[in-house]
């Protein structure tokens, strides 16, 4: 080839490859507002009742392939079900709906509030139960298909499309059927079907005795107070209880769960039997667990299993297992030996084993072979930033690696246990689905990785270690500049969480990066994040190292990374600048005030300020009460530190936030004002604790304005 022709092509195809290269990302991108930069997923994968197939939806169809082979075939689609529909004189639907499946060939899903069953063979659709426009809280029972749901405080059912009212209290200060405790403890329901359907166990909350708390509503012509419960560290719990409503009698009978009225309860499982109900009752303190046996006949306890204590708290946060080959015996999560893993227990107490061990937690219990030998899990045995699947003989203990890339995986296996659908992401793929089998082995790949941001110019990332003052390690990620050069100093981005139940850098897409921290890196900003004590994954010791002292190691640890960003010859020292929200952003403001003259600008968005506005049950598990740890609230108040801000702070607040209320940050621009010293403020009418929507991207500007302002000028 002429050399002239070969420089031509050369150039041309390195054109094309920057080209191919340099797209930006958008303040839209960055709230997800453009979904061609999703990892594409599979809607609705799913193994088919407790068959060896496994299904999905793809443009309007139901496919159906086996495990052992690859072989897509479509065995419904969305103009079946519309004549199904025009049969019962029923509107269309627009898309496939979201469903569930009763047995392989069958399934269920709701439309306008109608619940409707289709046979796939008999290509046969039936609507067999509906419920009102204003039900909410809805549970489907997928033995009998009847509903369960709530209307303002009290719990109905919907059977054969007749309803039947369990509760009847006027009282709004007393709600049936809805989630306690807000939201801790795993706890996301309010209502429970037996395993055969025959009872519905349900919440009672009693928050009478607990004081109103003003939120404002602006979108009326005279603005209206807007009162919810919200329980502050040291006040006033609410009373929670657990009934049980008997659908063939009409009776409910409430579990006696006693004395004090303050505490949790937690973990409800229903006993395969139907014959008990478990309730894992946890004191005030948090730090005393009763595992409890109850008779649904008469609410009597039958005997409590177990007992669980800490000096600092134990944290229940899932319900007994029961695996279908084990009768009578259940898996627990626990973190007694310091890491969460599983134990396989009786039905009257008694210990069987432990399952798992090591220093090292159990994430996700996946099921179980059909032989009931090998129970299949997820843990961060192999690296505290990855998350694989695992197998492990109950008999032998032997635990086997199944997953087999590296990254953040989640499994499905089927009914018999000889199948694993692996659905993964790690620092080279953004998403990817293989087909394994119960040895590991990959019988194919469902979808191969597609990375949507190939053509975009994203700066270069990478994750690593930094130790910490008492030799720790703590995991970091850094980003650089998209368009990074030799030589140069770059302001940083530098953003924090560091609270309990937090992990923002782990072996996942981006490593674990948001879009907007892409997004600043393209701005020019070295973008840099680091996990500190305090945060989830890496067991007891290191999550408690902050118990009664919020604030204190957490800030200790993520100034270590300050250290290191002052040690890279392309970061500039004098431009550096802090970012994060709730948790996150108590620790920007801490971060600030705790050490002057490092930072050049901060922005704190819901920002906790004193730990005695925030509510009783996450409050008192990390501080205990006001009263009973006066120092370690004083300790982190940050009204009790205004005199050292010298940093431009930029506060944001949304003004219906009923998780950090407005309080926080409205006394600290208070004490800001009150000492002298400028603060910007920001405030998003009629948001929560997060600014959601197209308004998130208002908000993102915001922060990067504020940000270029102060660090790049």
């Amino acid at each position: 080839m002429n050399i002239r022709i070969y420089l031509l092509l050369l150039m041309a195809l390195t054109i094309l490859s920057i080209n191919a290269q340099d797209k930006q990302l958008t303040l839209e991108d960055a709230v997800y507002m453009n979904r061609s930069i999703f990892p594409k997923r599979i809607n609705q994968l799913n193994w088919m009742g407790k068959s060896d197939y496994w299904s999905y939806v793809d443009n309007n169809e139901l496919i159906r392939s086996r495990a052992s082979s690859n072989d897509p075939q479509t065995i419904a689609n969305l103009d079946d079900l519309n004549a199904g529909m025009a049969d019962l004189e029923e509107d269309s639907i627009k898309r496939f709906p979201q469903f569930s499946f009763l047995e392989e060939n069958k399934i269920y899903f709701t439309n306008k509030n109608q619940l409707y069953t289709y046979n796939i063979t008999t290509r046969n659709l039936q609507k067999v139960n509906g419920y009102p426009k204003e039900a909410a809280n809805t549970d489907v029972c997928n033995k009998t298909l009847n509903v369960a749901y709530t209307i303002d405080n009290n719990v109905y059912i919907a059977a054969d499309g007749q309803q039947t009212q369990l509760t009847f209290d006027e009282n709004k200060g007393i709600v049936n059927g809805q989630e306690v405790h807000r939201r801790e403890f795993g706890i996301h329901t309010g209502t429970f079907w037996s395993p055969e359907g025959k009872y519905l166990a349900f919440y009672r909350k009693d928050e009478t005795m607990v004081t109103d708390y003003p939120l404002v509503d602006i979108n009326t012509r005279i603005a209206e107070v807007k009162n919810i419960k919200y329980p502050m560290a040291g006040m006033a719990s609410h009373h929670v209880t657990l009934g049980v409503y008997n659908l063939e009698t009409g009776e409910t009978i409430f579990m006696k769960t006693g004395e004090p009225k303050e505490q949790y309860l937690t973990c409800i499982t229903w006993d395969p039997s139907e014959q008990y109900v478990y309730i894992a009752l946890l004191n005030r303190d948090q730090n005393h667990l009763k595992l409890n046996k109850y008779d649904v006949g008469t609410g009597d306890l039958v005997k409590t299993l177990f007992e669980e204590q800490s000096e600092k708290y134990v944290e229940p946060e899932n319900p007994l297992l029961f695996p279908e080959n084990l009768p009578g015996r259940f898996f627990w999560f626990s973190e007694r030996d310091g890491y969460n893993h599983l134990y396989l227990y009786d039905t009257d107490g008694n210990l069987i084993q432990q399952v798992t061990k090591g220093e090292w937690v159990v994430t996700d219990y996946l099921g179980m072979d059909e032989k009931g030998k090998q129970v299949f899990f997820k843990a961060t045995k192999d690296s505290p930033i990855e998350q694989n699947l695992y197998g492990v003989e109950l008999k032998s203990g032997k635990i086997t690696r199944l997953s087999p890339d590296h990254g953040s995986h989640s499994g499905m296996v089927s009914h018999s246990g000889k199948y694993i659908i692996d659905a993964y992401s790690s620092t080279e793929v953004a998403r990817e689905y293989k087909m394994l089998n119960d040895k590991g082995a990959v019988e194919f790949v469902i979808q191969e990785n597609m990375d949507p941001l190939k053509d975009y110019d994203l700066g270069e990332m990478s994750i690593f270690t930094i130790k910490a003052k008492d030799s720790t390690d703590l995991y970091c990620r850094l980003i650089k500049p998209s368009n990074f050069e030799e030589g140069k100093k770059y302001p940083v981005f530098f953003y924090v969480y560091g609270g309990p139940h937090s992990q923002l850098v782990n072996d996942s897409w981006l490593g674990a990066a948001g879009i907007f921290q892409n997004y600043m890196a393209q701005q020019g900003y070295v973008v840099f994040t680091m996990d500190n004590r305090g945060t989830a994954n890496r067991g007891l010791e290191f999550e408690q190292a902050i118990f009664r002292n919020l604030g204190n190691l957490e800030v200790s640890d993520q100034m270590q990374g300050i250290e290191y960003l002052k040690s890279l010859d392309f970061v500039d020292p004098d431009r550096i600048g802090v970012d994060g929200w709730s948790y996150g952003g108590f620790m920007t403001i801490s971060m600030i005030l705790k050490n002057p003259g490092v930072f050049k600008a901060a922005c704190a968005g819901g920002p906790v300020v004193d730990w005695k506005w925030y509510e009783v049950m996450y409050g008192e598990r990390y501080m205990d009460t006001p009263k009973s740890n006066p120092e370690g609230y004083e300790n982190a108040n940050l009204l009790n530190k205004v005199d050292s801000l010298n940093t431009d702070l930029l506060i944001l607040q949304g003004t219906m936030d009923n998780t950090v209320v407005w309080q926080n940050s409205l006394n600290f621009i208070k004490e800001c004002v009150s000492k002298g010293k400028q603060v910007e403020y920001f405030v998003y009418p009629d948001h929560e604790h997060n600014v959601r929507g197209k308004d998130r991207a208002h908000m993102y500007e915001k922060i990067r304005m504020f940000f270029d302002e102060r660090l790049k000028n």
